[in-house]
């Protein structure tokens, strides 16, 4: 399936693994577990060369890798219905809680209006289902181009422009 990742169509270099029971770790190769599987294999997941990711299903809350955030390069969250909104709240716990700065990918199910609130939690990467074209997945998060409140993407927020707008009329007054 296509990766959308910081707004741009990009070829996925990761291997998912997270369905697939002890299938063989290649050395180099970038994989992505899942929970359960990392919990088992921790010790030899780690002392791969290549990078590593964990899938994370609704009912598994960040807390869980909290100790292992220092090891994952991208963190999956399945977001199985589209009113399970947990992937929102864990997307916000890892940039803002626990300070991942690493990729957040979401996959599952949801429609496009949802994206832009997606991105201002914190993910980064989308797995986009193939019901719609791929213009119209990368044209759904450009479509809220103001903000009212802060969030994980660091976002300028109406309220800052204001303050800030206000403050250069009032030095270029002086």
């Amino acid at each position: 399936m296509p990766l959308i990742k910081n707004n741009q169509l990009v070829d996925d270099p990761w291997r998912d693994l997270s369905d697939e029971n002890k299938a063989p770790l290649a050395e180099e190769t970038d994989i992505i577990v899942s929970y359960e599987r990392w919990r088992e294999d921790r010790n030899v997941l780690v002392r791969r060369n290549g990078r590593l990711g964990v899938k994370l299903s609704s009912d598994q809350p960040p807390s869980l890798i909290e100790d292992s955030l220092e090891y994952l390069d991208v963190i999956v969250l399945d977001f199985p219905r589209f009113t399970d909104g947990r992937g929102f709240s864990y997307a916000r716990l890892l940039r803002e809680r626990y300070g991942f700065t690493g990729e957040i990918r979401a996959v599952g199910q949801w429609f496009r209006d949802q994206m832009a609130f997606m991105q201002r939690c914190g993910i980064n990467a989308f797995v986009v289902n193939g019901d719609r074209s791929l213009g119209e997945w990368l044209e759904a998060q450009q479509e809220i181009s103001v903000v009212y409140q802060p969030a994980a993407d660091d976002r300028t927020w109406v309220s800052r422009m204001r303050s800030t707008a206000s403050r250069t009329a009032r030095a270029a007054a002086e």
